[in-house]
């Protein structure tokens, strides 16, 4: 028997001094939280809006703490979602390259610097290759279809002009969208001279999900070397009327005691409630509702034990 516990003992410390020594290795512990290690965002147009999330998760028991995120040149920018990570919580690094000012082949790199919240501090940075070609004879202006908040269940549309110099006969074959709730298509405008212009109408189908959306299209020119264009799609999709919070919670309350909350209701136009009703609640809350039309509404609930 004391051997059977000495050698469980000796087991368990053994994996004990293992993950000390995992964790003290600067970055080992951090490169684990990243979904990958760099990033190639192709051949793009110029002006194009060239943005990635990198996710990372933490996946270790003390808090993380983002310090610091940079980059090695002025054609990357980077920024974090949140600084701080519990554990197990995602975040992401928005990693963005400029095609505006800059053109051709740009290599760069993220460094995302952290720190661990707790007793025993371990420091730690991670860097991240970053890098794009930049094409001179295509041009997108604006630089991808950004929608911004609009309004679950009706359809939407963006135009982005498409301009390239070069072959007289250059042309887009087809627009490919992954995304059934997206759909898009080149229609020409202009040719001669060299130049070729088209109208790129990308449209967001109000069966879209709401909430947040980002996702490509892509243009299949006749480009024998590089026949694809990639052209970013993203914006948000806002429920025709909101609640908040949309849970009430009381709390405990002692027999007899109420309690009055208030519950932000907002709408895309100004709107009036008629009447709020509940069958399994009748009779247990008053709800006291402003009669004037507004986009923004406040509604009072009172209960009681």
């Amino acid at each position: 028997m004391k051997r059977k516990t000495a050698r469980q003992f000796c087991c368990g410390l053994a994996v004990m001094i293992s993950t000390s020594t995992a964790w003290a290795q600067s970055g080992t512990w951090a490169d684990q939280m990243f979904e990958k290690h760099e990033h190639d965002f192709g051949v793009v147009a110029r002006g194009a809006d060239a943005k990635y999330r990198l996710v990372i998760t933490n996946k270790f028991a003390p808090d993380v703490r983002i310090s610091s995120v940079t980059t090695s040149c002025g054609c990357t920018a980077a920024k974090p979602s949140k600084e701080t990570l519990k554990s197990r919580e995602s975040a992401y690094i928005e990693i963005v390259m400029d095609t505006k000012k800059f053109t051709l082949q740009k290599d760069s790199s993220v460094t995302v610097v952290f720190d661990t919240i707790s007793d025993r501090p371990q420091h730690a940075e991670v860097r991240i290759p970053v890098k794009a070609f930049i094409r001179t004879d295509v041009v997108l202006t604006p630089g991808g279809a950004e929608f911004g908040p609009i309004t679950k269940g009706a359809d939407a549309e963006r135009k982005i002009s498409v301009a390239y110099a070069g072959r007289q006969n250059w042309a887009i074959r087809n627009v490919i969208s992954k995304n059934p709730n997206i759909t898009a298509k080149a229609v020409e405008t202009s040719r001669g001279g060299g130049q070729v212009n088209y109208d790129l109408v990308v449209t967001v189908k109000g069966s879209i999900p709401a909430g947040e959306f980002r996702d490509m299209v892509t243009l299949v020119t006749d480009d024998q070397s590089n026949p694809f264009i990639p052209v970013l799609v993203d914006g948000r999709v806002d429920k025709e009327y909101t609640v908040s919070p949309e849970l009430v919670d009381f709390g405990t309350l002692a027999p007899g005691a109420k309690k009055t909350v208030n519950v932000i209701l907002r709408g895309r136009k100004p709107f009036t409630i008629d009447k709020i009703e509940s069958e399994k609640s009748a009779g247990m809350f008053e709800v006291r509702l402003p009669a004037e039309a507004k986009p923004i509404r406040a509604s009072l609930f009172s209960g009681g034990a």
